[in-house]
């Protein structure tokens, strides 16, 4: 019997919410992936509350967390490595190490990168030294990028207001040849009113994806849509199906969330969980 793809996931995990981790590895199970989580912090929680305990990896535990992967064999029969928040200039340091050994020894290997550093409201997240060896070390290997707009302007140094700032953006990246990039989350000059947009770029032409914005703005939700383009592109749908599916159940994730009252994601919804078990049509997904 073949053995599903693997997933090595390589972001933050908390006790109490759905982010990193915690918000990712869910839908990716659900759909039948195997997943190796490999958590950068452990919190309690999100910084919205209080109070927040726990703490980055430490960069010699994390180390031996890499090792042990490797010793499993796992990057040479993985499918994807996914990361998202990092929670030091070390650790990022060795992500970049793990993802290039990887991906020598395992050319297949789909990195997605997410990075997760900043948004419009809250400004950037994350010490602007684990920033830039997300852009200088990780985007470079990336085959897919997920930044929202904010992300791919301090990246890039770009402001992003239209699609032509969109594609100057992702030009001024050193994003290989044949990697695409999504940007999520986009409300262009051009973008239809009351709705957002994800993008795809790459060496084809853009390719846009508008669902009705949701008036609300959740911790998790960036790390559980692209665990879940992640999820469908190990069932092997297209990108582009992909992005669509992401974009329904994530609608549905957070409309959830807003009816139950919660300040983050949630991930209990009955027809959440039915649609991650085949989700590779997405015109049937529940809306």
């Amino acid at each position: 019997m073949k053995r599903p793809p693997l997933v090595i996931s390589v972001q933050s995990q908390v006790v109490l919410g759905h982010v990193g981790n915690s918000a990712a590895v869910f839908p990716m199970q659900a759909a039948g992936l195997e997943v190796a989580a490999v958590p950068t912090v452990v919190f309690s929680n999100t910084p919205d509350y209080p109070t927040l305990r726990g703490r980055a990896m430490p960069p010699d535990f994390f180390a031996d967390l890499l090792r042990g992967a490797w010793e499993r064999g796992l990057p040479e029969r993985a499918g994807f490595i996914l990361s998202g928040y990092i929670g030091s200039p070390e650790v990022a340091a060795q992500i970049a190490d793990f993802v290039a050994e990887a991906k020598e020894r395992n050319p297949a290997l789909i990195y997605v990168c997410d990075p997760v550093m900043g948004d419009a409201g809250p400004g950037l997240y994350v010490p602007a030294s684990i920033a830039s060896a997300m852009r200088d070390r990780l985007l470079p290997m990336a085959d897919i990028a997920t930044p929202n707009p904010f992300e791919l302007s301090w990246l890039s140094g770009q402001p992003i207001e239209t699609l032509a700032d969109l594609q100057a953006a992702a030009a001024a990246l050193s994003l290989a040849p044949q990697a695409r990039l999504i940007a999520t989350g986009c409300d262009l000059e051009d973008t239809q009113e009351g709705y957002i947009e994800s993008i795809i770029l790459g060496p084809d032409q853009p390719s846009r994806h508008p669902t009705p914005h949701l008036p609300v703005a959740l911790p998790g939700t960036g790390d559980l849509f692209t665990g879940i383009i992640v999820a469908c592109l190990g069932r092997g749908m297209s990108l582009t199906a992909s992005v669509e599916a992401a974009q329904k159940l994530t609608a549905r994730a957070l409309d959830h969330a807003v009816k139950l009252g919660a300040g983050e994601v949630v991930l209990s919804e009955p027809l959440f969980r039915q649609a991650l078990l085949s989700p590779e049509d997405p015109a049937s997904l529940p809306g």
